[in-house]
């Protein structure tokens, strides 16, 4: 265990490094610059000022080198619009982000088991043709749109939830007021996630009671609760966990769509913002802490793989 821990530690660098290379060519080869660049009410010479202080009038390798180095330190740099240090920026909002995503997908995960576990049991019933009608809906249904759908309704008209942000200005946090800001953005949230947990359980499901060891304890006169959750769960969980493991990290990057909707103070937000007015620190570090939380979660999956199937080992 302990090798194959640091066998993957070891390609988790090496990913690291090729995403950082990567996004660091991208954006700064992208059209444009840094909005601070662009204000009319600079002369050519101070623009020229600002590009040689910041180091932009160098080369790329030689700017990506330079940021190699600071980042292996810890040093992210600093924001260019706020001069705030990159870490302390993604330290602040990725809490944030974490809070609204793992809210939502283990509501997902608790709603969409049971719902696939019971449509598999149901096939070609009412019951199994509901969920998956709504399983296409959830899916089909766009991210902006129910976002926008929901304001409409409960903040503008009903006025019953706030609008956006993550309390309400001027108060003092409450556990109460948390919730009501929450309620929306992990709707939102929560429904895009059970559609796609839930599909996979039910076909995962599916497949583990057409196994033979399923007909077996049957045969054996064992009780179907017992051959249900038991053995034909226990197996359809592993490929459920592994498309969990792949949604995570995909999750916590899909929120810039909801957090720019619903003006949540996560990374997807502060990813927008920092890529529309080209502030180059902030989006590699908004990038990389993505790439770290998808290796750990990648990590975390195959762990969870021994846990709930002993006959897997990791080598």
């Amino acid at each position: 265990m302990g090798a194959y821990v640091l066998r993957r530690l070891a390609q988790a660098a090496l990913l690291l490094w090729i995403v950082s290379a990567v996004t660091f060519v991208l954006i700064h080869t992208a059209p444009g610059g840094p909005a601070m660049l662009q204000n009319p009410d600079l002369s050519r010479d101070q623009i020229a000022r600002f590009r040689a202080n910041l180091g932009l009038d160098d080369p790329l390798p030689v700017q990506y080198a330079r940021w190699l180095r600071a980042a292996a330190r810890g040093d992210l740099g600093r924001s260019y619009d706020t001069v705030e240090p990159v870490l302390r920026l993604v330290g602040t909002r990725l809490p944030n982000t974490l809070l609204l995503t793992g809210i939502a997908l283990g509501l997902a995960v608790l709603l969409a088991v049971p719902l696939g576990v019971a449509s598999a049991t149901h096939r070609n019933t009412p019951l199994d043709r509901a969920v998956a009608g709504l399983s296409f809906l959830g899916i089909s249904t766009p991210v902006f749109w129910l976002g926008i759908v929901l304001i409409v309704v409960f903040s503008v008209q009903l006025r019953a939830l706030p609008a956006g942000g993550m309390y309400q200005i001027g108060a003092g946090f409450t556990l109460g007021d948390r919730i009501r800001h929450l309620v929306m953005p992990v709707f939102v949230l929560t429904i895009a996630n059970l559609a796609e947990v839930t599909r996979y359980t039910r076909s995962a499901m599916i497949a583990a009671l057409g196994e033979d060891y399923v007909r077996t304890a049957h045969a054996k006169g064992l009780p179907a609760g017992t051959v249900l959750f038991r053995h034909a769960l226990r197996n359809a969980l592993i490929p459920v966990i592994t498309i969990i493991g792949v949604y995570l990290p995909r999750a916590v990057s899909a929120t810039a769509i909801t957090e720019t909707v619903f003006s949540w103070p996560g990374m997807g937000q502060l990813a927008v913002q920092s890529a529309a007015t080209r502030d180059y620190p902030v989006v590699l570090g908004a990038t990389l802490a993505v790439a770290v939380f998808a290796v750990a979660s990648s990590l975390l999956t195959d762990l969870a793989y021994a846990y709930v199937d002993p006959r897997i080992r990791l080598g």
